[in-house]
């Protein structure tokens, strides 16, 4: 059974190292889930991203999270 970890748009884009218009384009894709409707309400879980690498130090961007891999599709018969 898979985890969730529900986080808004702003949390995803921060944890992921990308902007957000990103997250929502990679939602469209189908490369993550995303739990909700509406403005505001919408939801992703930040365990079907890759977290970004941000300095110790400072928590300044050094590098984003890999970008998630496309769904695999099957070929109808």
């Amino acid at each position: 059974m898979s985890s969730l970890a529900l986080v808004d748009e702003e949390a995803a884009a921060h944890y992921a190292g990308r902007p957000r218009v990103t997250i929502r384009r990679w939602a469209h894709e189908g490369r993550i889930q995303r739990y909700g409707k509406g403005r505001g309400k919408v939801r992703y879980n930040v365990f079907e991203l890759h977290p970004a690498w941000r300095d110790p130090d400072t928590g300044e961007l050094v590098t984003p999270g890999d970008t998630p891999a496309m769904p695999t599709r099957t070929s109808a018969a």
